[in-house]
């Protein structure tokens, strides 16, 4: 396993210059003045870690109620005190990734379709989370900084619009991964931290995230987003994304600069994030195996949760299986994908198709957290649905537990409102009095962009929620 923060060093675009260079050369070998296809694969993919695994994940899993904040800025986001200084780091970095993105791009170009791939399966990713978070956002006219002072005021484009480019990124990374190895100049590998130049399992992934995108628009058009999930993940399984071992995931070596989000944010900020009461009585509830995976154990050595709005510390923290120093962060799974499956099978009236994924989604997941298969009992309580028995509530409310610790969580809710949640009392204080449905315009894009389309009401819905 890499070190990233070595390969984050190796990858500075370039921050100064020799006095002395060697006899014939103009420019020093060490200090290269542009980067290369490998060198932004690295860069982007630890960027997209921290975007899917870090800041923006402790908020969605905040206001969903999965976890809830009891001190300082923790506290203040579960209290749903989202400010626009509070979010604009996050804002520069997506799209400091995307700029990345495009550069990589660019660089690959037709000599380099699975460079290429990546760098549209990495955009469409960042471009994804944008959007989902922000509403309309700039992206026909983002990162043009270099063209001049005319290029530095982006327009922003409808979220509609940028749905299709996010459709047309991963249409264009599925042509490139389709080709011959003998097709590349050269080829990824050890550069690319998630699967190792594997195009196969690009392929497979790009194909899950169209499902996931698709689906998302279920709001807008039931029908045609169920339709164009399903078969998004009819390709998938065909290319071979059948199992949790396809699953896209950021990985962490657990030295140095290179710990588990999770793991180092409750490292450094102890008793900031608490699990939530709720959640962990839905898990106690139905004798869920994962429970002592997904939470530690509380200070009376047992599992509790803090009850929204308080400020209890005494309860369990984020447990093992996602808050380890070397805890794997999922990106695009096949939990996910299965769960999709019966989310859309059951809109497009198949419901022993739903309840046929809706059940393989559980036991998968079971396994995978626990390594072990799911106890008898718990597959005849939760995991054995059939078409008169299966709702479109029993799906998403195991898909909110299944995906504990993802921003998808949170988009998911919006468009269904399961499960049942009620808001924190203590936003009443900050002015919210129900849960937010966005993210307001960042500081820094209101002050000096002049074509920003300024939100700071975080309860207006982005359009694919309206």
């Amino acid at each position: 396993m890499k070190k990233f923060l070595i390969m984050i060093l190796a990858v500075a675009f370039v921050a100064g210059s020799c006095s002395k260079y060697v006899d014939g050369y103009e420019f020093s070998p060490n200090s290269p003045t542009e980067s290369n296809e490998a060198l932004l694969t690295t860069v982007i993919q630890v960027a997209t870690f921290a975007h899917f695994g870090g800041e923006l994940a402790r908020l969605s899993n905040n206001l969903m109620q999965l976890t809830t904040g009891v001190q300082f800025q923790a506290q203040e986001r579960a209290d749903y005190s989202i400010l626009e200084g509070d979010v604009t780091n996050e804002w520069a970095s997506l799209y400091s990734a995307m700029n990345d993105c495009n550069i990589l791009m660019e660089k690959a170009g037709d000599a380099n379709p699975y460079y290429r791939g990546i760098g549209r399966v990495l955009k469409a990713m960042n471009l994804g989370l944008t959007t989902d978070l922000w509403g309309n956002v700039p992206n026909s006219e983002a990162n043009l900084g270099e063209q001049g002072e005319s290029a530095w005021n982006p327009a922003y484009d409808t979220q509609e619009s940028i749905y299709a480019n996010i459709q047309s990124l991963l249409d264009g990374a599925i042509a490139d991964f389709s080709k011959a190895e003998g097709d590349n100049a050269i080829l990824p590998g050890t550069d690319d931290l998630i699967f190792n130049g594997d195009a196969a399992a690009w392929l497979g992934t790009a194909h899950v995230l169209k499902a996931r995108y698709a689906n998302h628009l279920s709001k807008r058009d039931a029908a045609g987003s169920a339709t164009a999930a399903l078969t998004a993940l009819d390709n998938a399984y065909a290319a071979g994304f059948t199992s949790t071992a396809s699953d896209c995931n950021a990985f962490f070596p657990g030295d140095g600069n290179s710990l588990n989000q999770w793991y180092a944010f409750e490292t450094n900020r102890a008793n900031y994030i608490k699990m939530s009461a709720p959640f962990i009585t839905l898990l106690q509830t139905i004798n869920d195996p994962r429970l002592p995976f997904y939470a530690a154990t509380d200070d009376n050595g047992g599992y509790s949760g803090t009850a929204i709005g308080d400020v209890d510390v005494t309860t369990s923290s984020v447990g093992p299986f996602f808050a380890s120093a070397t805890s794997s962060t999922p990106l695009v799974t096949f939990v996910e994908a299965k769960f999709i499956e019966a989310e859309a099978a059951m809109r497009a009236g198949n419901p022993t198709r739903a309840a046929t994924a809706h059940n393989d989604a559980i036991k998968a997941h079971i396994e995978l957290v626990t390594g072990a298969p799911a106890p008898q009992a718990y597959i005849d309580d939760q995991a054995s649905e059939d078409l008169n028995s299966i709702t479109m509530e029993k799906i998403m409310t195991h898909k909110y537990v299944a995906m504990f610790t993802q921003q998808e969580v949170w988009t998911d809710w919006r468009r269904t409102n399961i499960p049942s949640l009620t808001p924190n009392p203590q936003g009443a204080a900050n002015g919210v009095t129900v849960i937010p449905r966005r993210l307001p315009t960042s500081q820094e894009e209101r002050q000096y962009n002049t074509n920003a389309q300024v939100q700071q009401d975080i309860t207006v819905p982005v359009w694919w929620d309206e």
